[in-house]
């Protein structure tokens, strides 16, 4: 896990965005999770199990696309907006990675 900063956030924490608001939505997920868990202990029938397992992944995707659109419209924003060819950079080859991980 990266522990770098965008360029918004070098004057502090409250520059990044703020992600509480998926917390309630993160939550849900991990709620869904524990009801995964309940069914195996249960045994149930396998593909009942699949079916919620692939809800919880769209759950999490849906989550992923609400953060990759939070960091994109203020952390590469603020990169872009810097001018600096650094941040610039790093912030393109960041996303490019994102999204390599997507497709892999």
């Amino acid at each position: 896990m990266t522990k770098e900063k965008c360029p918004g956030c070098v004057s502090g924490p409250n520059h990044h965005p703020d992600h509480s608001a998926q917390l309630k939505r993160l939550r849900r997920i991990a709620g869904q999770v524990a009801g995964i868990e309940r069914m195996i202990e249960a045994r149930t029938y396998c593909p009942d199990i699949m079916i919620q397992v692939e809800a919880v992944r769209a759950a999490l995707k849906g989550l992923n696309a609400v953060l990759l659109k939070e960091h994109v419209e203020h952390c590469v924003r603020e990169a872009f907006a810097s001018g600096s060819p650094d941040d610039v950079a790093s912030k393109t080859s960041e996303l490019v990675a994102l999204f390599k991980r997507e497709t892999d």
